[in-house]
């Protein structure tokens, strides 16, 4: 059987006592339920904000209005901020974020597009990626790519 995404950040977790927490806008809930489907997840997993509205955005992640307003909600300044931000509420060493248009597009980005970002000890990195899946397979592919991206920069970290 292959190991899945999940397990294999629970194996990088559990191996540094490590933490996580997640920040989810675009993909619904589609991480955390992801990452709790791994047994022994409440070892390391903390827990997240589903901000949906700008509001919880602003007000819970502390996202600041003016980045929402200079650069757009689906941005990159914007998923920084909360991955930083909900990093800070949960007290995690890790949190991974996303925000995008899994349907619909904004005029600035197509549908289909995510920015994840992922907070550490080494700092905050951001990715913009597409898909084009309609929305279920959107919000599914989102998932999947902020958890590789998540794990990648776990394994890089341990490195340094």
């Amino acid at each position: 059987m292959r190991e899945t995404i999940q397990s294999r950040i629970a194996s990088q977790l559990n191996a540094s006592g490590a933490t996580l927490s997640v920040a989810e806008s675009c993909t619904g809930g589609q991480i955390s339920h992801l990452l709790t489907t791994v047994s022994g997840s409440s070892a390391w997993y903390l827990g997240s904000v589903t901000s949906y509205a700008i509001p919880v955005k602003e007000k819970v992640l502390g996202v600041p209005a003016a980045t929402i307003r200079e650069y757009g909600v689906v941005s990159g300044e914007v998923v920084a901020a909360m991955a930083e931000g909900v990093r800070r509420l949960m007290g995690s060493t890790y949190a991974v974020a996303t925000t995008g248009l899994a349907e619909g597009g904004d005029g600035r980005y197509p549908e289909g597009t995510v920015w994840i970002g992922v907070a550490g000890p080494g700092g905050t990195i951001t990715r913009k990626y597409h898909c084009d899946l309609g929305r279920k397979g959107n919000i599914r592919r989102f998932a999947t790519v902020a958890l590789q991206t998540l794990a990648h920069y776990i394994k890089i970290d341990s490195i340094v």
